[in-house]
């Protein structure tokens, strides 16, 4: 579930369900709940990631925070954690149906601890801020969207 104090009524309020079909296979859905929007959510993992590799996954979402309801994105995404160190990052290639063309977000993430992480985050148009407090089956995420809107994002796993 994500909130956030942005004025596009899509973006404002998010909750997603992904199952795992097999270890390399997630399908789920995203809701809309200000636009009565559900799109579909689709990852397929083609490498996972090993210490000489990055990982390897495409699939589709919504498009990116702000987008038109409706839209969807397609993705190609590499994913590597830096050995031993508290850095991983990612960059993806991706096809925006509200652009009609390709873009490429990407992040990085450091770890503090074995609880906390920041995650800067550039999407393909603007740049975001991430705040991470993970637990074992759950985390919390302090948003800061264009770098200027406030919000949070709850997750659960079981």
């Amino acid at each position: 579930m994500r909130w956030v104090d942005i004025d596009v009524d899509r973006a404002r309020i998010r909750s997603t369900v992904n199952y795992r079909l097999h270890r390399r296979v997630q399908v789920g859905v995203e809701f809309n709940p200000e636009v009565d929007e559900i799109n579909p959510l689709f990852t397929v993992f083609l490498l996972t990631e090993t210490d000489k590799r990055p990982a390897l996954f495409v699939g589709t979402s919504s498009d990116r925070i702000g987008s038109p309801e409706g839209t969807q994105s397609y993705y190609a995404t590499v994913f590597k954690r830096f050995g031993e160190s508290r850095f991983s990052a990612y960059a993806s290639l991706n096809y925006s149906e509200w652009d009609s063309d390709f873009n490429v977000p990407f992040g990085l993430e450091v770890a503090f601890g074995e609880r906390f992480s920041v995650r800067p985050m550039y999407d393909g148009d603007r740049g975001h801020l991430m705040l991470n407090y993970v637990r074992d089956r759950w985390s919390v995420s302090l948003l800061a969207v264009d770098f200027e809107y406030p919000g949070v994002s709850f997750a659960v796993g079981f």
